[in-house]
């Protein structure tokens, strides 16, 4: 899925976490199992297609995905976030 993302210009970069064991209750059960968290950077004109990607991507019917504001960061970092995520221009 990470490579996916960076491959289509949808993430500029995606970091796979250590696996985390998660406990959740899922149709009316608790279920346990391992499951490995991923952090996504796009900007927020990118994000629709994010998820689209991951709801097409994942093996769960309903994936965890959320978005988290970002209120500061390096610019020349976020700069390149941007231009990462910029589909190519069709000549």
């Amino acid at each position: 899925m990470a490579r996916a993302l960076v491959e289509n210009r949808l993430a500029a970069c995606a970091n796979e976490l250590p696996p985390v064991n998660s406990t959740y209750r899922w149709q009316g059960a608790i279920e346990e199992t391992t499951e490995v968290p991923l952090l996504i950077k796009c900007t927020r004109e990118r994000y629709a297609a994010v998820e689209e990607a991951i709801r097409q991507l994942h093996p769960y019917t309903v994936p965890e995905i959320v978005a988290l504001p970002v209120t500061a960061g390096f610019a020349p970092y976020l700069r390149w976030v941007a231009d990462e995520t910029t589909p190519p221009e069709v000549a």
